[in-house]
């Protein structure tokens, strides 16, 4: 992960991370094969925003059952990946501190889906983070597919010893 930027009074909401490959994101969260939704991270400004890149293909082991003859991802795999998008943003934002704990998915408001999403589309999902006080965090999501909205949806996590 390649260092881009830092300024201002506070580093971490300031500080803009450039890449988080895959290995980074598995040293950040738990989740493994076949329900790690998140490929890469392409960009992150700390404490404040990421995009997330989920590359769906016909191999995902959902598709056997939802549809076999008309591929489609399921929505709440789609909020799944906004939400383990969200949590490396916690995890690198809060650095060394998040040693030892897990970001927890607490609520969901206003998911909306707005067209299917099959295999060889890449689902591109920004995260913003709205607040957060103590250790719950609020953030807005969209994810889209070649500049079009797919899904949105409002969450808040909660960041917890494992």
């Amino acid at each position: 992960m390649d260092q881009q930027e830092q300024t201002g009074s506070d580093p971490a909401a300031k500080q803009s991370l450039e890449v988080c490959d895959i290995a980074r994101i598995m040293r950040a969260i738990p989740h493994r094969y076949p329900f790690l939704m998140v490929d890469r991270v392409v960009e992150m400004a700390l404490g404040e925003s990421a995009i997330g890149i989920k590359n769906v293909t016909i191999n995902e082991n959902y598709f056997q059952g939802h549809f076999p003859a008309h591929p489609v991802m399921p929505g709440v795999l789609i909020i799944e990946a906004m939400a383990q998008t969200a949590a490396v943003l916690v995890v690198e934002t809060l650095g060394p501190s998040a040693q030892g704990k897990l970001v927890y998915f607490m609520s969901v408001e206003n998911a909306k889906f707005r067209r299917p999403v099959g295999p060889g589309d890449q689902l591109r999902i920004h995260i913003q983070k709205e607040r957060s006080r103590g250790n719950v965090w609020k953030f807005n999501a969209l994810a889209r597919v070649d500049g079009v909205v797919v899904a949105e949806a409002s969450y808040a996590a909660m960041i917890l010893d494992r």
